[in-house]
């Protein structure tokens, strides 16, 4: 699986967070989830982070998907 990379974050006044992935708007954390995300993006890899917070990540079933017949 290839590491994510482009991901970035932007925290608001208001406790608002919003993450981009290359410049693109991909999610926006508020309140409680928005405290659970900037404790773990602080502790972890932050690019991971973020993209397992957006949906925006390799399932690792690509390659299986890609040889189905169906597929092809």
């Amino acid at each position: 699986m290839a590491r994510p990379f482009g991901f970035t974050y932007t925290q608001l006044g208001d406790d608002t967070v919003t993450i981009s992935h290359r410049g693109r708007a991909a999610g926006t954390l508020r309140g409680t989830r928005a405290e659970k995300f900037l404790a773990e993006v602080g502790s972890g890899d932050a690019q991971m982070v973020m993209a397992r917070w957006t949906g925006a990540y390799k399932f690792g079933n690509e390659r299986v998907a890609r040889n189905h017949p169906r597929n092809r």
